[in-house]
């Protein structure tokens, strides 16, 4: 097997990962988390809010996975997430049109489905299944649709991406920030798309878990007051001009935004605490890079934007978080669709004095000529410039209908006015973070096998803040005179938040192996020294080293290491174990 077969399988076999619906013949891009999948999510998912929302002060919501029409009707999912599809017209099979040229075109996101079509049927490209014909290239959208309430009146989505609870509850969260730039807002939660052919486990799913920030600043002010704590910090940069070189280039935070490589000070901030939690996770960094997006695949919107990438044996280099300046892009849509202002006044740090346009509707003649439309008939005067304003008759359009107006209906002048700010639409930096894809990530890169006297030892080297189980409990024998202090010490651990296994299956050497498994940094082991003399054994995984402290000072001493405030050899006194 490679390592991408040892870990799936793995994975399955001590309950990470496993198919879901397995009962009834599972179904493709469902996973379910087992009892050690579980608590690893959580565990990565508490480093994030970590991260953001402790350290960073960003507010956490909690919005419902289905939104209603209008909002994917704003932000471009019902006419733009789709992907170009073909269908064999032999066996009926369907595929991703753009995966069959991907041999023949590096980015074939760029490419209009004739032009797809026209490269399928250039290169004598058939169904890989049976050779069949493929049919044009059309157009399926990749959201779950439903209907809300009865009758089928209400059609809603199941939501493709949390970003929208942010941006629809932009109103509330600024009243909740005291209509003050910046501030941000995050969501953990599902979302859900309906991919055409989900393969490589985790790493596409039709339900998937995202952590993504919306931080919303003022596009004129894009530098960042703690820049300075992550400008020195190195890694590699695989920007647009390093990829057309075929070589990352390595450098500072604090370089790439001072040669331009990236946008601003403020998404350079925010990528390198990116990379700062991914390091938290267990993420290598040999094995890690930022990519920036290429000029042909950078989303119209987006002033900038860097997906970080690791490598995984088998499947090269995958994305696990984009990072992106998408500037007044989903305000301004949700904006025009819901007609609710989505502005935010910016004081400005002196009164300055302009002069302005003063258009003055006389509303008692026009309330009487248009009824109902004079309210309309009023604000598109407003609207006008002097120039529309003069002539013979005034035309304005309201809702498509060209309205003339006598220009005695409206008297204008220039005012001087004393202006203390002005109202502008934020711009959203916005990291995305597959938390599925950074779990599989984090596996696959703690997984490591050495040999122990002729035998393959598997080990999954977790980082401590997020390993499934903290501490093993193991007495020597089960035997109730070691069985009684055992429990005693295990409740006494979990009494302390720690995540305990109690283990009496099988012998010693065993146990530790199936502990170095599944990522447990430590092991407790209960013998009749425990009994004799007070003291107990803890085994370290990584070196299988062991140290005998004492029993009333264990829970201080794991303390100790996991926050890294000791080393392992300073937790008790170094032993010779024959453990293996």
């Amino acid at each position: 097997m490679d390592k991408y077969e040892k870990v799936t399988e793995l994975a399955r076999r001590r309950g990470f990962l496993w198919p879901a619906f397995e009962l009834y013949g599972g179904a493709a891009g469902f996973y379910d988390y087992g009892p050690l999948g579980g608590p690893l999510k959580r565990r990565i998912e508490d480093t994030w809010r970590k991260f953001f929302v402790i350290e960073e002060g960003f507010a956490e919501i909690e919005a419902p996975t289905i939104g209603v029409e209008g909002v994917f009707q704003a932000s471009g999912h019902l006419s733009g997430f789709s992907d170009p599809l073909t269908s064999c017209g032999e066996c009926k099979e369907i595929y991703r049109a753009d995966h069959l040229i991907k041999h023949i075109v590096e980015v074939p996101d760029a490419l209009s489905n004739e032009e797809i079509f026209n490269i399928i049927k250039d290169n004598e490209i058939y169904c890989p299944e049976c050779g069949g014909n493929l049919s044009n290239v059309y157009e399926f959208n990749l959201m779950f649709k439903t209907m809300i309430g009865p009758g089928n009146k209400m059609p809603g989505y199941l939501r493709p991406e949390t970003a929208q609870g942010m941006f629809i509850n932009f109103p509330r969260l600024l009243r909740y920030f005291r209509d003050t730039l910046p501030f941000a807002a995050v969501q953990i939660g599902k979302s859900f798309r309906n991919e055409i052919s989900p393969r490589q486990g985790v790493i596409r799913l039709r339900e998937f878990t995202q952590a993504e920030a919306e931080i919303f600043i003022n596009p004129a002010n894009k530098t960042h007051p703690k820049s300075s704590e992550v400008k020195e910090i190195r890694v590699k940069f695989y920007s647009q001009a390093a990829q057309e070189r075929g070589e990352p280039e390595d450098m500072t935070f604090g370089e790439a935004v001072d040669c331009g490589i990236i946008a601003h000070q403020v998404l350079a901030y925010y990528v390198a605490r990116t990379y700062q939690f991914l390091l938290a996770v267990g993420i290598s960094p040999n094995l890690m890079r930022f990519r920036q997006h290429k000029s042909d695949e950078m989303a119209h919107y987006a002033a900038d934007c860097w997906d970080a990438e690791v490598f995984l044996d088998r499947l090269g280099w995958i994305e696990i978080v984009g990072i992106a300046d998408r500037t007044d892009f989903d305000l301004k849509a949700h904006m025009a669709l819901s007609k609710i202002n989505l502005k935010v006044f910016v004081p400005f740090n002196k009164p300055v004095k302009r002069q302005k346009l003063m258009v003055k509707p006389d509303m008692k003649a026009l309330g009487p000529m248009f009824k109902g439309k004079a309210k309309a008939i009023a604000d598109a005067l407003k609207a006008l410039n002097p120039e529309d304003l003069r002539g013979d008759r005034i035309k304005i359009n309201i809702d498509g209908e060209i309205v003339e107006l006598d220009p005695s209906l409206v008297s204008y002048g220039i005012v001087e006015e004393e202006v203390r700010g002005e109202e502008i639409i934020p711009h959203v930096i916005e990291p995305s973070f597959g938390i599925d894809r950074i779990i599989y990530a984090a596996m696959d890169h703690a997984y490591y096998e050495d040999t122990v006297e002729g035998e393959t030892r598997v080990v999954l080297r977790f980082k401590p803040a997020v390993a499934p189980i903290e501490v093993a409990i193991l007495p020597l024998m089960d035997r109730e005179d070691l069985v009684a202090p055992a429990e005693k010490i295990s409740d006494e651990l979990r009494s302390l938040g720690l995540r305990i296994d109690y283990d009496t299956s099988g012998s010693i050497g065993r146990r530790y192996r199936r502990n170095d498994e599944v990522g447990t940094p430590y092991c407790v082991t209960v013998d009749y020294e425990t009994l004799e003399a007070g003291t107990i054994t803890i085994r370290d995984r990584d070196s299988m080293k062991q140290v005998r402290a004492r029993t009333d000072e264990l829970a201080k001493k794991l303390k100790a290491l996991f926050e890294g405030s000791i080393q392992f050899q300073e937790a008790g006194v170094p032993i010779n174990a024959n453990e293996q």
